[in-house]
């Protein structure tokens, strides 16, 4: 159980969703929020689409009223600037990058503590998947692609709660966070598809704070580097990992797709981590 804010995560039998469309959904052709029906209250609901070098981040806010329209915009603007620092100061392909100054050695990760935390995460990541996320058994060095995204979402999000926005989603590719509740006033609803069987009925979340991190959901092939062999991961079709951070929920997807079956025995009983979907060959 999470510490706080209980519950956060409720799964929820889908025939209860017949009559309710999903805030949020994971998995589609067509991975956009649906649009947002009525704000409950005189909140203020804002929507911003923002695309860097690498990837395409949605954010849905909440705002509460006390904030205005101009302080909303302030803490929109705020948490896309964090966004577009992070892959222009931490992107793998970037020369001049932190990461790529880490990787020729001109630099140690004790040069900025952001840079720290990130190296410290990916060490930490290592440890707990026994070896399958791998940061520096990637060609040409070390690369935290496969933690990086939920990373700066996590950044951008802590960038929300200190303007005071604590009702927010932040989208990216197949991965999310979410925090307080949607525009309707109830939890954020979220409809998980099975990534290759669409007649199965999607996977359905009620969330007040957590995220979901995936990898191979959107189709993609060989974006996953099988450390032990430094070959494409060849082993899953898909990986999904709910929990508290969608940095650690991200790095474990990227390491269950690596692993197989054999990375299920990460989520044990009491972890904060679970297993979603984990499709095989």
């Amino acid at each position: 159980m999470w510490a706080d804010e209980q519950p956060r995560t409720r799964w929820v039998d889908p025939a209860t969703f017949r009559y309710r469309r999903p805030d949020l959904r994971l998995g589609t052709r067509d991975p956009r929020p649906d649009r947002a029906g009525l704000v409950a209250g005189d909140r203020l609901a804002v929507r911003h689409t923002v695309r860097t070098s690498t990837a395409e981040y949605t954010l849905l806010l909440n705002a509460p009223p006390w904030l205005g329209r101009r302080g909303a915009g302030e803490a929109l603007r705020d948490a896309v600037a964090e966004l577009r620092a992070i892959d222009l100061t931490y992107g793998p392909n970037r020369p001049e990058s932190l990461v790529s100054r880490l990787r020729r050695g001109e630099i140690s990760p004790e040069f900025y503590p952001p840079l720290a935390d990130l190296v410290d995460r990916c060490s930490a990541m290592r440890a707990a998947t026994d070896g399958w996320f791998d940061a520096w058994a990637v060609p040409g060095g070390f690369d935290p692609g496969g933690l990086l995204g939920g990373w700066a979402v996590e950044r951008a999000a802590a960038r929300l709660r200190a303007a005071g926005i604590h009702d927010y989603a932040v989208l990216t590719g197949a991965d999310l966070v979410v925090r307080g509740h949607a525009g309707h006033g109830g939890p954020w609803r979220v409809a998980v598809h099975h990534p290759t069987d669409r007649r199965r009925p999607p996977l359905v979340l009620e969330m007040t704070a957590g995220a979901i991190g995936t990898s191979g959901v959107t189709g993609r092939r060989g974006h996953v580097v099988d450390p032990k062999t430094g070959e494409p991961a060849e082993q899953m079709v898909a990986a999904t990992v709910v929990g508290p951070d969608l940095a650690i929920a991200d790095a474990y997807a990227t390491a269950l797709y690596a692993a197989g079956p054999t990375g299920l025995s990460w989520f044990r009983s009491g972890s904060d981590y679970r297993a979603l979907i984990a499709t095989d060959r």
